[in-house]
């Protein structure tokens, strides 16, 4: 856990200073130059325009982790007053809303995706929103069934009592009470949603040129692998580390704030 925390650091951090750290541009074109080997002028390597690889991973990391992290906030947002809503009133109410959580849930999520894409617009924002709100369901099962299960406490009861309002319940009361899988949950979705946007940069309806992602550096790799494998190699590799660090990161999570697992 420890490792993956370092490595998130790193590559956060990096990604963070880019505009200081980077040793060139990231839509620096050198025609002449072309794709080159990875040397001492560029540790990664160039692309077919010459545009030194380093410095679009770097630049590339900060568009990959803001998707990843405003898309799970979004679904977050969504999912969490979703089941909280569902759970706490039950009866109908929580049928029928859980009923359209079951035939989102038939639905593919990444065509969603693509709708929402081609008919609004194809913008950094929209892709943000629209990658949050096809992983919101999860979350919302999640929270319904904690709201479920914590409902009836004592301390819930008390505070009826107390003529406390429902929402008053919800917000100060139960979901404090659900911090643990919540974040857990929100771990685990980063690099879901990093994943999915490195697949829609394949089909092009990823981050548009000149700036890139690590899926769209990847991407650009993937067509001329056998002829230039480092275009391909370094932004994978960077992106295996980090979906790696953050899956291992949420398990360990998991584990830690699992009472259960302290219990034997």
């Amino acid at each position: 856990m420890v490792l993956c925390l370092a490595v998130l650091g790193v590559v956060v951090l990096a990604s963070v200073a880019a505009p200081w750290i980077a040793p060139y541009s990231y839509d620096a074109i050198d025609l002449k130059l072309g794709p080159s080997q990875p040397g001492s002028a560029h540790w990664f390597g160039t692309d077919a325009l010459g545009r030194d690889l380093l410095s679009r991973c770097l630049y590339g990391g900060q568009i990959s982790l803001a998707v990843g992290i405003v898309g799970t906030f979004v679904s977050l947002l969504v999912g969490v007053l979703y089941g909280a809503i569902s759970g706490y009133r039950g009866g109908r109410t929580d049928e029928l809303m859980m009923r359209f959580v079951d035939f989102m849930y038939s639905l593919p999520y990444l065509f969603l995706v693509i709708i929402l894409l081609v008919f609004f617009s194809s913008s950094i924002i929209m892709l943000f929103v629209a990658l949050g709100l096809v992983q919101w369901l999860t979350m919302a099962r999640i929270v319904r069934g904690q709201v479920l299960s914590l409902k009836n406490a004592e301390f819930v009861q008390a505070a009826r009592l107390a003529g406390t309002g429902p929402l008053r319940i919800v917000f100060r009361h139960l979901l404090p009470n659900m911090v643990g899988p919540i974040v857990v949950y929100a771990t685990l979705t980063v690099p879901t949603v990093i994943l999915q946007e490195a697949f829609l940069s394949f089909l092009g309806l990823g981050v548009q040129p000149p700036r890139s992602s690590w899926g769209t550096l990847i991407n650009d790799g993937a067509g001329v692998m056998g002829l230039f494998p480092w275009m391909v190699i370094f932004p994978a590799l960077i992106l295996a580390a980090v979906l790696f660090s953050l899956n291992f990161l949420g398990d360990g999570l998991r584990d830690a704030l699992d009472p259960r697992l302290h219990r034997q």
